[in-house]
């Protein structure tokens, strides 16, 4: 292998010579530790590295070995359950190799190449096939089979493919293109993480992510195949709703990445996501999920790999034809590592001492989500939907991360840590927040929940947009000075805000709210705004009316089990009804 020699080290920035044979973005071994590096400038022989790994005792006159490879990650069967770190490296088999403290320079499969998986053809001998054709599966856990593609490259006609029991790098199929060259097909494929996988089409996203949170599914619905950020100051719930969305969300694979956060953060991911139970399948969550764990402590240069390990992970399983979420957790810290890697190389610093290109880098990562029609002859469809979680320093979104990410993304969930404080969750404000698939969103739910719900959902927005301007009254002159008619429209929105919005992620119940159950509480509270305005019309005092006992079983409803909410919510209505006739007979108004 090719040679070069290191002539400065600067934190994880490595400057070496002769290297004049070597590419962009090749990956290259450091020292004699053989430390994990990528070439990310070139200037003639010589190349600026960023090392994934500590470089503490390498110093000028070491070696660089190249290997003439950019940096990618390993596809194919079991990936579905691991923890990896930055660079794909399944934290489990170092801990076996190295123990609980990492050694550097440490190698180990990214996917286990002696384990046997069944492998079901799903094409024959004689078949002609193209990029992206499925040729079988295999069943990689419970819930989920890995769909062995075609490698972009291989087209032809098959003259071998083996069922059966194999690893990932034996030979299942043999093919032979028109020239009459044979190529081998293996159910583990390679692919650089900052290449896109190719597409055949991309599509228009029009199908509504259900993630089960009220706030979000009612005001700020996201698509599948959508972008989102998530900006918030720390403590106000980013990392919370990310765990509820990689537990609820309507999508068939989760990819979490724990992008350079805080190491209990990152644990408490570790151990919650293997014992929680997907309320889909009944089974482990890990069971189609993926946890890329990279920590604050360690190695700066490996937040950045990490975004893109993950993403290309993601981008594989979408090519299947799963609808994929990922979650990166936070954007903040892989600008942080582009930020000092920079520096090191002493570039021109943009605002905030950003690199000038942030822009285009954060662009180029939710670029990467999106609907698709796969490669291959079967017209499947994918998508991949990103999260992206945003850690401004003291909740100021006008910082260049947060700008950056809302020119792209098109919603915006926005935190409030006053929301937060009040233990109020999700925590997202909805006055600020917005979502721009609202046209096929309301499409969506004409479809598949009713005109009705769409017509609701407006409403209550309407309601607490007015309360926003009826509170400032409120603080000035005081509750009193407010007529009847804006106290009902305050009282509704107290409902909406404490009994229909806030969620409790920890209650097996209120945890997720299906779309029927949305719209069954919506139509509640408004079958209540609409018979406390007739009461108060006529007389009825305000306090009194909210005294009443249904007013207490609205408040409660969102703890009815999805099974009893038609009964139940019946029942509250009846009620409603009934109470609302005695108090207005006993006060001689009917």
């Amino acid at each position: 292998m090719k040679q070069g020699i290191i002539t400065k080290v600067a934190g994880p920035l490595v400057i070496a010579k002769g290297m004049e044979e070597a590419n962009m973005f090749d990956v290259v071994k450091v020292s004699d530790k053989n430390l994990i590096g990528e070439i990310i400038e070139m200037h003639g022989e010589n190349a600026s590295i960023q090392v994934y790994e500590e470089t503490s005792g390498v110093g000028p006159g070491e070696k660089i070995v190249q290997t003439g490879m950019p940096l990618s990650v390993e596809l194919g069967p079991g990936m579905l359950t691991s923890i990896y770190d930055g660079i794909q490296r399944p934290l489990d088999k170092i801990y076996q190799k190295t123990g609980k403290n990492i050694e550097r320079g440490v190698e180990v499969n990214s996917i286990d190449k002696e384990r046997k998986w069944t492998f079901v053809p799903k094409k024959h001998v004689g078949d002609t096939i193209k990029p992206g054709d499925i040729i079988g599966i295999v069943q990689e856990t419970k819930v989920i089979e890995c769909r062995i593609m075609v490698p972009v490259g291989v087209e032809g006609i098959i003259k071998e493919i083996k069922s059966g029991d194999h690893t990932v790098v034996e030979d299942i199929c043999m093919v032979e293109d028109k020239k009459g060259k044979m190529h081998a097909i293996q159910m583990m494929q390679k692919w650089p993480v900052r290449k896109p996988r190719k597409v055949a089409k991309k599509l228009n996203p029009d199908d509504m992510l259900v993630t089960g949170q009220r706030v979000i599914d009612t005001f700020f619905p996201i698509a599948k195949g959508g972008t989102c950020a998530i900006p918030g100051a720390f403590g106000s719930g980013k990392t919370v709703i990310q765990h509820q969305l990689a537990k609820w969300a309507d999508a068939d694979i989760i990819i979490y990445v724990g992008c350079g956060e805080r190491g209990n953060e990152m644990t408490e991911v570790l151990t919650e996501f293997p014992n929680l139970i997907d309320p889909r399948t009944k089974d482990s969550l890990m069971n189609r999920t993926v946890l890329i764990a990279n920590t604050s402590d360690m190695p700066v240069a490996a937040r950045e790999a990490s975004i893109y390990t993950g993403i290309t992970i993601a981008e594989y399983y979408r090519d299947m034809g799963y609808n994929v979420a990922l979650m990166a957790d936070s954007t903040s810290r892989w600008a942080e590592a582009l930020r000092e890697m920079s520096g090191r190389l002493e570039e021109m610093p943009g605002e905030e001492g950003y690199p000038a290109y942030l822009g285009s880098r954060i662009a180029e990562f939710y670029e990467r989500a999106g609907k698709v029609e796969c490669l291959g002859g079967d017209g499947r469809i994918g998508t991949l939907t990103v999260i992206g979680a945003v850690s401004p320093a003291g909740g100021d979104i006008s910082e260049p991360v947060s700008q950056s990410s809302l020119r792209i993304v098109k919603v915006f969930w926005g935190l409030d840590a006053g929301l937060a404080a009040k233990r109020h969750f999700p925590s997202i404000n909805w006055l600020t927040s917005y979502s721009l698939y609202k046209e096929q969103a309301e499409k969506w739910e004409r479809e598949n929940i009713s005109d009705e719900f769409v017509s609701l959902k407006n409403e209550a927005m309407s309601i607490l947009q007015e309360e926003a301007k009826l509170q400032e009254i409120v603080q000035l002159v005081g509750i009193d000075a407010v007529s009847s008619k804006d106290r009902v429209t305050l009282e509704v929105a107290r409902i909406l805000r404490e009994d229909y919005l806030a969620q409790d992620a920890f209650d097996d119940v209120d945890a997720y709210a299906s779309s029927h159950k949305q719209e069954r509480i919506l139509k509640m509270i408004f079958k209540f705004y609409d018979k406390m305005s007739k009461a108060v019309l006529a007389g009825v005092n305000v306090e009194e009316y909210t005294k009443l006992s249904y007013v207490a079983r609205i408040g409660k409803a969102k703890f009815i089990e999805e099974e009893k909410v038609d009964n139940e919510f019946d029942e509250i209505e009846k009620a409603m009804e009934r109470e609302t006739d005695e108090i207005m007979e006993k006060g001689g108004l009917v």
